[in-house]
């Protein structure tokens, strides 16, 4: 897996931003076709340096998970990427953090991204500035006390929610937005329909350029997990880290490239 030190490259910034409230969502295509979004999601992802999909004209794909807490799972999910050699991005909140620093330092020591997902997982719309920056950096520092690392510089807004004021807030924190181009109603853990009914969700809708949004609450996802990654590796795809897509949208310059693990 590739480990990339970088800086980011922040966007210029007005201070009059709109805090309309959206609800991020996406357009799902038949036949593995890639999604789309709301156009006004794209100008302001553009504007403020976030992404929710890749190159669609390239089979490359990109793996996240979102960890609030642990139900078990991530142990595997983890077991699984590191025998495919397969990198992803765990996006974690600050009860994750606290509870699970072992499974966190496990991430970072095998190749993964551990981005922010917020320490109390508000809706940043909802709060001011003020509360914005206490929820983004209190996790940050904490994530750099327990981890010794200084790389935190993915946002996952929680609940999906963003308004072009949290997108600037953020992007002003050094943080780059990560939305996602699929995701599947895997979530409710006393809801879950075997390892099947979630290879066939990923499998249905997956595209060249995908952003996947996964939870490894799932006891679904951590089954399906091998079999996804085996069978879409035959159909020619590759698992790429967000450190690769953000350096080809220019916004991450690379200082240092190809370091193995």
């Amino acid at each position: 897996m590739l480990l990339i030190a970088a800086a980011v490259v922040m966007p210029k910034i007005s201070n009059a931003e709109s805090n309309e409230k959206y609800n991020w969502s996406f357009n799902p295509a038949k036949n593995n076709e890639p999604a789309t979004t709301e156009p006004i999601y794209e100008e302001l992802l553009n504007k403020y340096g976030g992404f929710y999909i890749g190159d669609t004209n390239e089979k490359e794909l990109y793996l996240t998970f979102d960890n609030g807490y642990e139900n078990g799972y991530t142990a595997e999910v983890l077991d699984v990427l590191k025998e495919k050699n397969v990198p992803a991005a765990f996006f974690i909140t600050g009860h994750y953090l606290k509870e699970e620093q072992d499974l966190v330092k496990r991430m970072i020591d095998e190749g993964h991204i551990v981005g922010n997902h917020s320490y109390h997982h508000p809706s940043l719309p909802d709060v001011s500035d003020e509360r914005l920056k206490k929820e983004l950096e209190s996790l940050r520092e904490l994530y750099e006390e327990v981890t010794g690392r200084d790389d935190m510089r993915y946002l996952r807004p929680p609940q999906g929610t963003f308004s072009e004021r949290t997108l600037a807030r953020s992007a002003e924190l050094g943080y780059i937005n990560v939305f996602w181009s699929f995701a599947y109603k895997d979530w409710e853990i006393n809801n879950q329909k075997g390892w099947k009914y979630a290879y066939d969700s990923i499998m249905k809708r997956v595209h060249p350029g995908a952003i996947l949004l996964l939870h490894s609450v799932s006891s679904d996802n951590a089954e399906a997990l091998p079999k996804v990654i085996d069978d879409l590796e035959k159909e020619g795809y590759t698992f790429k880290s967000l450190d690769e897509l953000a350096m080809k949208r220019s916004l991450l310059p690379i200082t240092m490239k190809n370091i193995k693990k």
